[in-house]
Protein backbone atom coordinates (compact mmCIF):
# COMPACT_ATOMS: atom_id res chain seq x y z
CA UNK A 1 0.00 0.00 0.00
CA UNK A 2 2.60 2.57 1.26
CA UNK A 3 4.35 1.97 -2.60
CA UNK A 4 1.17 2.52 -4.04
CA UNK A 5 0.94 5.62 -2.69
CA UNK A 6 4.48 6.72 -2.66
CA UNK A 7 3.57 5.92 -6.95
CA UNK A 8 0.90 7.89 -6.94
CA UNK A 9 2.31 10.74 -5.35
CA UNK A 10 5.38 10.62 -7.29
CA UNK A 11 3.11 10.95 -10.10
CA UNK A 12 1.29 13.92 -8.67
CA UNK A 13 4.24 15.20 -8.38
CA UNK A 14 5.85 15.40 -12.05
CA UNK A 15 2.49 17.15 -13.32
CA UNK A 16 1.94 19.33 -10.61
CA UNK A 17 2.77 23.02 -11.36
CA UNK A 18 2.40 24.81 -8.27
CA UNK A 19 2.74 28.45 -9.59
CA UNK A 20 0.40 28.87 -13.02
CA UNK A 21 -0.25 32.55 -13.94
CA UNK A 22 -2.33 34.01 -16.14
CA UNK A 23 -0.03 33.77 -19.22
CA UNK A 24 0.30 29.81 -18.37
CA UNK A 25 -4.13 29.78 -18.59
CA UNK A 26 -3.63 32.12 -21.99
CA UNK A 27 -1.66 29.75 -23.66
CA UNK A 28 -3.80 26.40 -22.48
CA UNK A 29 -7.15 27.94 -24.00
CA UNK A 30 -5.29 28.90 -27.38
CA UNK A 31 -3.65 25.46 -27.78
CA UNK A 32 -6.62 23.93 -26.77
CA UNK A 33 -8.58 26.69 -29.59
CA UNK A 34 -6.02 26.05 -32.21
CA UNK A 35 -6.90 22.11 -31.96
CA UNK A 36 -10.48 22.30 -31.30
CA UNK A 37 -10.30 23.86 -34.88
CA UNK A 38 -8.03 21.26 -36.18
CA UNK A 39 -10.49 18.65 -35.34
CA UNK A 40 -13.47 20.31 -37.03
CA UNK A 41 -11.43 20.87 -39.89
CA UNK A 42 -10.26 17.26 -40.01
CA UNK A 43 -13.64 15.88 -39.27
CA UNK A 44 -15.79 17.97 -41.88
CA UNK A 45 -12.79 17.39 -45.00
CA UNK A 46 -11.17 14.17 -46.99
CA UNK A 47 -8.52 14.67 -44.42
CA UNK A 48 -10.70 12.41 -41.68
CA UNK A 49 -10.26 9.45 -44.33
CA UNK A 50 -6.70 9.98 -44.46
CA UNK A 51 -5.94 10.44 -40.72
CA UNK A 52 -7.78 7.15 -39.80
CA UNK A 53 -5.11 5.48 -42.34
CA UNK A 54 -2.95 7.24 -40.32
CA UNK A 55 -3.93 6.14 -36.88
CA UNK A 56 -4.06 2.39 -38.57
CA UNK A 57 -0.06 3.22 -39.26
CA UNK A 58 0.59 4.58 -35.51
CA UNK A 59 -1.56 1.55 -34.35
CA UNK A 60 0.60 -0.64 -36.03
CA UNK A 61 3.51 0.95 -34.54
CA UNK A 62 2.51 0.76 -31.40
CA UNK A 63 2.19 -2.88 -31.90
CA UNK A 64 5.46 -3.45 -33.05
CA UNK A 65 6.77 -1.57 -29.59
CA UNK A 66 5.18 -3.71 -27.63
CA UNK A 67 5.86 -6.67 -28.47
CA UNK A 68 9.86 -5.44 -29.69
CA UNK A 69 9.73 -5.86 -33.34
CA UNK A 70 13.16 -4.07 -33.73
CA UNK A 71 13.00 -4.53 -36.88
CA UNK A 72 9.98 -2.49 -37.89
CA UNK A 73 10.83 -0.33 -35.79
CA UNK A 74 14.13 0.51 -37.00
CA UNK A 75 12.80 0.83 -40.71
CA UNK A 76 9.93 3.09 -39.36
CA UNK A 77 12.41 5.70 -37.59
CA UNK A 78 14.61 5.53 -40.49
CA UNK A 79 11.87 6.64 -42.57
CA UNK A 80 10.17 9.23 -39.89
CA UNK A 81 11.10 11.88 -42.55
CA UNK A 82 10.33 10.50 -45.40
CA UNK A 83 6.48 9.97 -43.71
CA UNK A 84 6.34 13.14 -42.26
CA UNK A 85 6.80 14.54 -46.39
CA UNK A 86 4.37 11.76 -47.78
CA UNK A 87 1.55 13.29 -45.40
CA UNK A 88 2.52 16.74 -46.21
CA UNK A 89 1.45 15.62 -49.89
CA UNK A 90 -1.25 13.52 -49.21
CA UNK A 91 -2.81 16.44 -47.40
CA UNK A 92 -1.57 19.26 -49.33
CA UNK A 93 -5.53 19.60 -50.80
CA UNK A 94 -6.81 20.12 -47.88
CA UNK A 95 -3.94 22.40 -46.52
CA UNK A 96 -4.60 24.52 -48.92
CA UNK A 97 -8.53 25.24 -48.43
CA UNK A 98 -8.04 25.77 -44.88
CA UNK A 99 -5.16 28.58 -45.51
CA UNK A 100 -7.41 29.48 -47.80
CA UNK A 101 -10.45 29.56 -45.00
CA UNK A 102 -8.32 31.47 -42.77
CA UNK A 103 -6.95 34.33 -45.13
CA UNK A 104 -11.35 34.78 -45.41
CA UNK A 105 -11.47 35.23 -41.59
CA UNK A 106 -12.02 38.80 -40.27
CA UNK A 107 -8.72 39.19 -38.94
CA UNK A 108 -6.86 39.15 -41.87
CA UNK A 109 -10.03 40.82 -43.62
CA UNK A 110 -8.88 43.43 -41.50
CA UNK A 111 -5.34 43.69 -42.68
CA UNK A 112 -5.93 42.75 -46.57
CA UNK A 113 -8.53 44.76 -48.33
CA UNK A 114 -9.77 42.59 -51.44
CA UNK A 115 -10.00 43.82 -54.45
CA UNK A 116 -12.75 42.41 -56.05
CA UNK A 117 -15.42 44.32 -57.83
CA UNK A 118 -17.59 43.65 -54.38
CA UNK A 119 -15.92 46.10 -52.77
CA UNK A 120 -16.96 49.07 -55.38
CA UNK A 121 -20.65 48.74 -55.45
CA UNK A 122 -20.30 45.87 -58.32
CA UNK A 123 -21.44 43.06 -56.42
CA UNK A 124 -23.89 39.95 -56.85
CA UNK A 125 -27.57 41.31 -56.97
CA UNK A 126 -31.19 39.77 -57.35
CA UNK A 127 -30.55 40.91 -61.23
CA UNK A 128 -27.58 38.78 -61.87
CA UNK A 129 -29.65 35.80 -59.79
CA UNK A 130 -32.57 36.52 -62.69
CA UNK A 131 -30.50 35.89 -64.99
CA UNK A 132 -28.40 33.05 -64.19
CA UNK A 133 -31.41 31.07 -63.82
CA UNK A 134 -33.42 31.99 -66.76
CA UNK A 135 -30.24 31.28 -68.47
CA UNK A 136 -29.69 27.49 -66.59
CA UNK A 137 -34.04 26.53 -67.30
CA UNK A 138 -33.24 27.22 -70.94
CA UNK A 139 -29.78 25.61 -71.82
CA UNK A 140 -31.91 22.59 -69.75
CA UNK A 141 -34.69 22.48 -72.04
CA UNK A 142 -32.36 22.53 -74.91
CA UNK A 143 -29.65 19.86 -72.99
CA UNK A 144 -27.32 22.28 -74.00
CA UNK A 145 -24.15 21.80 -71.16
CA UNK A 146 -23.11 25.02 -69.17
CA UNK A 147 -20.38 25.52 -66.29
CA UNK A 148 -20.64 28.78 -64.56
CA UNK A 149 -18.67 29.93 -61.76
CA UNK A 150 -19.45 32.48 -59.62
CA UNK A 151 -16.76 34.41 -57.50
CA UNK A 152 -16.89 34.59 -54.07
CA UNK A 153 -14.53 36.06 -51.72
CA UNK A 154 -11.51 34.14 -52.72
CA UNK A 155 -10.39 35.76 -56.45
CA UNK A 156 -10.28 33.76 -59.37
CA UNK A 157 -7.62 34.79 -61.41
CA UNK A 158 -5.41 31.69 -61.78
CA UNK A 159 -8.34 30.40 -63.50
CA UNK A 160 -9.45 33.61 -65.66
CA UNK A 161 -6.11 33.78 -67.07
CA UNK A 162 -6.44 30.26 -68.23
CA UNK A 163 -9.63 31.58 -70.81
CA UNK A 164 -10.96 34.56 -72.92
CA UNK A 165 -11.51 38.13 -71.37
CA UNK A 166 -15.10 38.90 -72.03
CA UNK A 167 -16.25 41.78 -69.63
CA UNK A 168 -19.83 41.76 -70.62
CA UNK A 169 -22.34 42.73 -68.01
CA UNK A 170 -24.28 39.03 -66.89
CA UNK A 171 -27.43 38.04 -69.28
CA UNK A 172 -29.18 35.73 -70.66
CA UNK A 173 -28.42 35.90 -74.48
CA UNK A 174 -25.07 36.44 -73.95
CA UNK A 175 -24.44 33.31 -71.53
CA UNK A 176 -27.34 30.94 -73.83
CA UNK A 177 -24.89 32.17 -76.97
CA UNK A 178 -21.67 31.17 -75.30
CA UNK A 179 -22.74 28.11 -74.39
CA UNK A 180 -24.17 27.04 -78.25
CA UNK A 181 -22.49 24.25 -79.32
CA UNK A 182 -19.99 24.30 -82.24
CA UNK A 183 -19.06 28.09 -81.00
CA UNK A 184 -15.35 29.11 -80.37
CA UNK A 185 -16.41 29.75 -76.55
CA UNK A 186 -18.79 27.14 -76.01
CA UNK A 187 -15.92 24.50 -74.17
CA UNK A 188 -14.98 25.12 -70.85
CA UNK A 189 -16.00 27.71 -68.07
CA UNK A 190 -17.76 30.83 -67.39
CA UNK A 191 -16.33 32.75 -64.41
CA UNK A 192 -18.76 35.71 -63.20
CA UNK A 193 -17.13 38.70 -60.67
CA UNK A 194 -20.13 40.70 -58.92
CA UNK A 195 -22.41 41.44 -61.91
CA UNK A 196 -20.03 41.00 -65.11
CA UNK A 197 -19.09 37.89 -66.73
CA UNK A 198 -15.06 38.37 -66.85
CA UNK A 199 -14.25 35.27 -69.03
CA UNK A 200 -15.05 32.38 -70.72
CA UNK A 201 -13.15 29.24 -71.73
CA UNK A 202 -11.17 28.63 -68.47
CA UNK A 203 -9.95 25.26 -67.52
CA UNK A 204 -10.95 24.20 -63.86
CA UNK A 205 -8.89 21.60 -61.94
CA UNK A 206 -10.70 17.99 -61.65
CA UNK A 207 -11.93 16.84 -58.25
CA UNK A 208 -9.93 13.58 -57.01
CA UNK A 209 -12.89 12.31 -55.40
CA UNK A 210 -13.46 8.94 -55.84
CA UNK A 211 -16.69 8.57 -54.40
CA UNK A 212 -18.62 10.03 -56.82
CA UNK A 213 -21.41 8.78 -59.29
CA UNK A 214 -19.33 7.21 -62.52
CA UNK A 215 -22.03 9.22 -64.54
CA UNK A 216 -20.40 12.58 -63.55
CA UNK A 217 -18.64 13.88 -66.65
CA UNK A 218 -15.88 16.49 -66.72
CA UNK A 219 -18.60 19.48 -66.18
CA UNK A 220 -19.39 18.05 -62.75
CA UNK A 221 -16.01 17.44 -61.80
CA UNK A 222 -14.34 20.33 -62.86
CA UNK A 223 -17.47 22.38 -60.69
CA UNK A 224 -17.10 20.35 -57.98
CA UNK A 225 -13.36 20.50 -58.27
CA UNK A 226 -13.00 24.87 -58.02
CA UNK A 227 -15.44 24.42 -55.48
CA UNK A 228 -13.05 22.50 -53.08
CA UNK A 229 -10.21 24.69 -53.60
CA UNK A 230 -12.61 28.40 -53.58
CA UNK A 231 -15.48 29.43 -51.87
CA UNK A 232 -17.18 29.98 -55.28
CA UNK A 233 -20.16 28.90 -56.65
CA UNK A 234 -20.82 26.82 -59.52
CA UNK A 235 -23.44 26.26 -62.02
CA UNK A 236 -23.86 23.01 -63.85
CA UNK A 237 -26.26 21.60 -66.63
CA UNK A 238 -25.54 18.25 -68.14
CA UNK A 239 -25.51 17.92 -71.68
CA UNK A 240 -26.87 14.27 -71.41
CA UNK A 241 -30.23 14.99 -69.52
CA UNK A 242 -30.24 18.45 -68.96
CA UNK A 243 -30.35 18.38 -65.54
CA UNK A 244 -29.18 21.77 -63.36
CA UNK A 245 -26.10 20.91 -60.24
CA UNK A 246 -24.99 23.39 -58.33
CA UNK A 247 -21.15 22.83 -56.50
CA UNK A 248 -20.43 24.70 -53.41
CA UNK A 249 -18.25 24.08 -50.61
CA UNK A 250 -17.05 20.72 -51.98
CA UNK A 251 -20.41 19.32 -52.27
CA UNK A 252 -22.43 18.86 -55.39
CA UNK A 253 -26.57 19.73 -55.47
CA UNK A 254 -27.95 17.58 -58.04
CA UNK A 255 -31.43 17.86 -59.98
CA UNK A 256 -32.35 20.99 -58.83
CA UNK A 257 -35.23 23.13 -60.18
CA UNK A 258 -35.32 27.06 -60.28
CA UNK A 259 -36.59 27.56 -56.73
CA UNK A 260 -33.86 24.95 -55.24
CA UNK A 261 -31.48 27.34 -57.76
CA UNK A 262 -32.63 30.55 -56.50
CA UNK A 263 -32.24 29.11 -52.53
CA UNK A 264 -28.20 28.29 -53.51
CA UNK A 265 -28.13 31.41 -55.05
CA UNK A 266 -29.82 33.06 -52.06
CA UNK A 267 -27.20 32.37 -49.99
CA UNK A 268 -24.25 33.63 -52.19
CA UNK A 269 -25.98 36.88 -52.46
CA UNK A 270 -26.74 37.14 -48.47
CA UNK A 271 -22.60 36.30 -48.16
CA UNK A 272 -21.82 39.04 -50.17
CA UNK A 273 -23.98 41.55 -48.71
CA UNK A 274 -22.92 41.39 -45.60
CA UNK A 275 -19.73 41.77 -47.08
CA UNK A 276 -20.18 44.79 -48.76
CA UNK A 277 -22.12 46.19 -45.58
CA UNK A 278 -18.24 45.43 -43.53
CA UNK A 279 -16.48 47.74 -46.51
CA UNK A 280 -18.96 50.17 -46.48
CA UNK A 281 -18.69 50.46 -42.50
CA UNK A 282 -15.11 50.73 -42.59
CA UNK A 283 -14.75 52.81 -45.65
CA UNK A 284 -16.94 55.36 -43.96
CA UNK A 285 -15.20 54.66 -40.05
CA UNK A 286 -12.21 55.81 -42.28
CA UNK A 287 -13.50 59.07 -43.61
CA UNK A 288 -14.87 59.75 -40.25
CA UNK A 289 -11.63 59.78 -38.73
CA UNK A 290 -9.92 62.19 -42.10
CA UNK A 291 -12.73 64.82 -41.04
CA UNK A 292 -11.30 65.15 -37.04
Amino acid sequence: MEELWSTLSSIVDRFYFPSIGIADVLDILIIAYILYNILLWIKSSRAWTLLKGVLIVGLFLLFAAVFHLNTILWIAKNLINVFLLALIILFQPELRRALDELGRKNIIKNLFDSDSAKTNGEGFSEKVIYELIRTCTELSRAKTGALIVIENQTPLGEFIDTGIKLDAVVSRQLLVNVFEKNTPLHDGAVIIRGKRVVAATCYLPLTERHDLNKDLGTRHRAGLGVSELTDSMTLIVSEETGQISIAYKGVLYEELGEDDIRKQLNQLLSSDNNSAKTAKAKKSKKLGEGGL
